[in-house]
């Protein structure tokens, strides 16, 4: 969406289908990093209550049909055919408008809203902003509640140049009484944040002030905390979820089970929450693709997610030497994001992949601050061919950067040509 008049025309298109959103409970999840993982982290713990969940997420990392998933499983071609031929004439109109054909996500999230509606019928879906938040496409619904998890240095060619810019747009999901359950540590984002609420009479619930993180234990396999809040207590939580910053991401989606349970009738219990925790997992989300040699892919691609990324490698393989892969999109500030790795045992290779939006390997390359050994290699196979063949113990291959980047390994890591190859 680019102004408020494409959103009206986008209501204006839903009310033709019949408004399917409005059939639907629904979360809706905003932030510059973590809704992915909040989301699989709500996700594991409401199938573990024996609910039936919807997701909308974005990127895919293996098929496109995961991004409208129930319970996990895509949606099947045929559902998707289906859904998509019913908002196709919408399309075809709004394309004879002035503001001319609908974009790529707002043609999905239509064909997500309908599917949902009339088709799987799911007791709640999770609903992932796909960019921004004020005029995001999914932004018509009325949901039970809404999340912001963090706001961060991302896409500010589009949402911003300042941090309280970026804030705004996010702080566009708050609506009138429909609480908001937030992990922004920014001062001032989350000033920005708690006047909107304040502005639309709504209950605020923050990170930190209103419910915490304590008892921390972290090791390689995983970590452990207790979650403290005025709904509930729950203690020797576990997650396979590494970095502290995924504790936070656990944090909100418990304050979101709690909410439900208290206020929106879903029946949530402490057993099956802790269950849903242990099992959730998130792909490209510091994910171990292989154990020898040791493979690691995260999707870290802005200022915060890199300093998340640096603080889990510091945490879980304190020893261990760090041969980066990275592949980034164009307009990134390649120093604020290696400012993190500055004083560790780091070597870089840049590259690049298959998207009309990533730097050039050179280029990332001749933007590299002094003292961080780096070179380029623009085909990522070769240079993961050869990563893997020079492999040592005690190094850690971290293949990291543009979710579309990781997406694009991690399909190439399951073809066994490939692992043919490098043997």
């Amino acid at each position: 969406m680019e102004s408020n008049q494409d959103l009206n025309e986008w209501i204006g298109c839903l009310e033709k289908l019949g408004n399917p959103e409005s059939k639907l409970n629904m979360i809706h999840v905003a932030g510059t990093n973590g809704k992915g993982s909040t989301v699989s982290f709500m996700r594991h713990m409401l199938e573990a209550n024996n609910y039936q969940v919807g997701t909308f997420t974005s990127p895919y990392m293996e098929c496109f049909e995961e991004r409208i998933s129930l319970n996990g499983v895509p949606i099947s071609e045929q559902d998707l055919v289906a859904a998509a031929n019913k908002v196709r004439p919408l399309v075809e109109e709004l394309a004879q408008t002035e503001l001319e054909s609908p974009t790529e996500f707002e043609v999905i999230t239509a064909i997500m809203f309908e599917y949902f509606a009339h088709v799987a019928k799911p007791d709640i879906v999770l609903v992932e902003v796909g960019l921004g938040g004020r005029l995001d496409s999914t932004n018509v619904i009325k949901p039970l509640l809404s999340i912001i998890t963090s706001i961060g240095h991302d896409h500010m060619h589009i949402l911003g140049s300042t941090i309280e810019e970026i804030a705004a747009e996010k702080a566009g999901i708050i609506k009138k009484a429909i609480p908001v359950i937030s992990g922004v540590s920014n001062i001032n984002a989350l000033a920005v944040l708690k006047e909107t609420a304040i502005e639309r009479d709504t209950s605020f619930y923050q990170l930190d002030e209103d419910f915490y993180i304590t008892d921390t234990l972290i090791n390689q396999a995983d970590q452990s905390f207790t979650f403290d809040s005025p709904l509930g207590r729950l203690t020797q939580l576990k997650t396979s979820m590494k970095g502290e910053h995924q504790l936070a991401n656990a944090s909100l989606a418990l304050m979101a089970m709690l909410y439900l349970k208290e206020h929106a009738g879903y029946q949530i219990t402490d057993a099956a929450c802790k269950k849903g925790l242990a099992l959730t997992n998130w792909p490209g989300r510091f994910e171990q693709l292989m154990e020898q040699p040791l493979v690691i892919a995260d999707g870290a691609h802005n200022e915060e997610g890199m300093q998340a990324l640096a603080a889990t490698l510091k945490n879980h393989y304190p020893n261990h030497k760090i041969k980066m892969l990275a592949g980034m999109t164009k307009e990134k500030d390649v120093t604020k994001l290696l400012a993190p790795f500055s004083e560790m045992d780091i070597q870089i290779i840049w590259t690049s992949f298959d998207f009309f939006r990533a730097a050039d390997a050179e280029e990332l390359l001749n933007a590299t601050p002094d003292g961080i050994q780096a070179n380029a290699e623009k085909d990522w196979k070769n240079a993961l061919e050869l990563l893997m063949d020079q492999w040592k113990k005690d190094e850690l291959i971290l293949v990291t950067g543009s979710l579309y980047f990781i997406s694009e390994v991690r399909g190439e890591l399951k073809n066994d040509n490939f692992k043919i190859a490098i043997r």
